[in-house]
Formats: structure tokens, sequence, C-alpha cells
């Protein structure tokens, strides 16, 4: 079993900057690749970032490439989202989530078997 607990969403601006921290327990960090996802009201839920066990392979959906970062330290059982230059449209509740069967299909959300509670992110204009 794998316990995920988002922080770090809140309300800011349009072109503000906030980081979203994810804490990750009960297995191998390591070992683990992880994702980040996002729901807006009455949407779906969207793939945003994903890095590879290491760190070094890193992927990101087109509407958040040259803003977002997703980055980890596996000392600290931890995967960040940083968010810069954010826009209205980035509203919606940021999910993290971990893969680790390493998925090839990784921006489908069944490509991952655990998912933390969710945390708010919400972009004024």
């Amino acid at each position: 079993q794998v316990h995920l607990v988002e922080s770090g969403g809140g309300l800011v601006q349009a072109g503000g900057s906030l980081r979203l921290s994810c804490a990750v327990s009960g297995r191998t960090f390591s070992s683990i690749a992880m994702g980040w996802f996002r729901q807006a009201p009455g949407k779906e839920r969207d793939f945003v970032a994903r890095i590879s066990q290491s760190g070094v392979i890193k992927y990101y959906a087109d509407s958040v490439k040259g803003r977002f970062t997703i980055s980890r330290d596996n000392a600290k059982n931890t995967v960040y989202l940083q968010m810069s230059c954010l826009r209205p449209e980035d509203t919606a509740v940021y999910y993290c989530a971990a893969d680790p069967q390493n998925s090839g299909n990784f921006r489908n959300t069944w490509a991952y078997r655990y998912w933390g509670q969710g945390t708010q992110v919400t972009v004024s204009s």
C-alpha cells in the first residue's frame, strides 16, 4: 500500500507561482514513477506531468510545458510540482499519483494505482 498526501495549494493571482508537494509513504519511493493530474469542475481528470523513478525523465502536458516543472527528492520521499506563470485556466484540484508498474500509458489515469486526496489551486484573473 502506498499513501500520498498533497499540500501547497491555494489562491494566487494570474502570473503568480505555487509549489505543490506530495509526500509518499508505504513503499520504496525511489522505485515508483510519479505523476500529477488535475481536475477542473465538470471536467475529466487530466494529465499534467510525469517523472521517472530516478527523476531524469520528465513529461508534460502541452498546456503546462515551459511553465510547470516536476521534480522529486528521493531522500525525502516527496514529489513536487513547481507552477509558474499561472493562468485562470490552471484552476483545478491537483492530484499526485503513483505508478508502481511504470506503465507505458502514463498520460491515462488508469495507469496509476495510488492517488492522493487532492489540493485545490485557484488562479484569479
